[in-house]
């Protein structure tokens, strides 16, 4: 069972979420989910890992950055305007102010241990996640579950267009709706170039990191997973590769349920958390 909540961030945009607490969540430690690109909270097996999270003893969250797009039909992009104003930057607000709100205990009454957070971020969301642990120290480990290593996906030809134009649509293949990217992103990803240096953040680690990536992932290919983990401090890293499997460890949205490679990434993950957050 699921807590749903929403915040106010610092831009003054709502953050969705929902909690799932353990049976017995005292000294809990906490997970926070983040989604990827055209991502969001309820997309195939979140909903399922947060659970399974809880059922093995881990307070755990996933939320929706404020500008992914979905709003109260949280299956559904029907805010483009808000997907379209999106940056990294924004993301990494997001990220900071969830945990605010956890640390401060406006969002979870349950006696957690609110000093053992740990983030989760899938695909772009990987990457969000290694740059918010490098700055930011009340996280005490990261894991990248397929996990992007740079953050521009765009070719200098594509880029020029974008910024001539001053939007970019991308058509989301699950649903075929053409999502619109203002040049904010662009400007964003040019302007904070050094601090948005996935691999660069990696090494400034300070806190354990998980990588796990599927050996067939063609969307990110697992050589940026293993970028990002051999860039990061060798007695902090871990990679965890997963034989047979996709970008999304075979999972679907809709949920057809958890697949063997999927089972293996929560069962691994959730042990990781316990032993080193």
């Amino acid at each position: 069972m699921s807590i749903p909540f929403r915040i106010v961030n610092r831009h003054r945009d709502l953050i969705h979420g929902d909690i799932h607490l353990p049976e017995d969540p005292a000294g809990a430690p906490v997970a926070i989910i983040c989604h990827g690109f055209k991502g969001f909270k309820d997309w195939g097996g979140f909903p399922y890992a947060a659970e399974h999270f809880a059922l093995k003893g881990i307070a755990t969250l996933r939320i929706n950055f404020s500008l992914n797009g979905v709003e109260e039909d949280f299956m559904n992009f029907t805010a483009l305007d808000r997907f379209a104003r999106n940056t990294i930057s924004r993301e990494l607000d997001d990220l900071g102010d969830v945990i605010n709100a956890v640390q401060e205990g406006s969002i979870i009454d349950a006696k957690v241990d609110r000093s053992r957070i740990a983030v989760i971020g899938h695909s772009l969301g990987g990457g969000v996640a290694i740059v918010k642990a490098a700055e930011d120290d009340r996280i005490r480990g990261v894991v990248s579950w397929a996990g992007v290593a740079d953050f521009m996906r765009w070719g200098k030809k594509t880029r020029q267009l974008w910024r001539k134009n001053g939007r970019m649509e991308i058509q989301n293949a699950r649903t075929g709706q053409m999502m619109p990217m203002d040049v904010l992103m662009l400007n964003d990803l040019e302007e904070n170039a050094d601090r948005f240096d996935i691999p660069a953040a990696a090494s400034r680690l300070q806190v354990p990191m998980l990588v796990v990536h599927g050996e067939q992932d063609v969307s990110v290919p697992i050589e940026e997973g293993k970028t990002n983990a051999a860039a990061a401090p060798d007695e902090l890293s871990t990679l965890y590769t997963v034989p047979n499997t996709d970008h999304t460890f075979g999972v679907k949205h809709p949920f057809e349920g958890p697949t063997k490679p999927f089972r293996l990434v929560l069962d691994k993950t959730a042990s990781w958390i316990h032993k080193q957050v």
